[in-house]
């Protein structure tokens, strides 16, 4: 081989190490970038899943709270479900005495109209 293509292999292998030596010191502060962000990262995170379990037990004791209120609510409408068929019940037999009263007064009323047509037949015949 020439001492002209030996010096060319040479230079040529020079350059390349040089690039290999640059590309891995690129990836060596890339790595250590990466690793700063990701403490960065956790750090952040941590609190957050803290925060994130107390939120979550909170709306759980807000989700059974809101049952538990769901549930008087519907004990309060069945009660008053009863209550307005209760007086439904009793406006219906008022609405029957109603009636019955009205019959016995005008039972009573010609009772009455009898009676005293009765009597100015006995006084015009006396």
């Amino acid at each position: 081989m020439s001492p002209l293509a030996v010096g060319v292999i040479l230079a040529c292998m020079v350059a390349l190490t040089a690039v290999v030596i640059s590309t891995l010191l690129a990836f060596r502060r890339t790595a250590q970038r990466a690793e700063s962000v990701l403490a960065v990262v956790e750090r952040e995170i941590r609190p957050m899943a803290g925060e994130l379990e107390r939120l979550t037990a909170e709306l759980q004791k807000l989700s059974h709270k809101a049952n538990d209120s769901i549930d008087r609510i519907g004990n309060v409408v069945d009660r008053v479900e009863d209550i307005s068929v209760a007086v439904a019940r009793v406006a219906t037999a008022v609405g029957g005495l109603t009636r019955v009263g009205q019959y016995a007064g005008l039972a009573v009323g010609l009772k009455r109209g009898v009676e005293a047509f009765l009597d100015r037949i006995k006084d015009r015949r006396h």
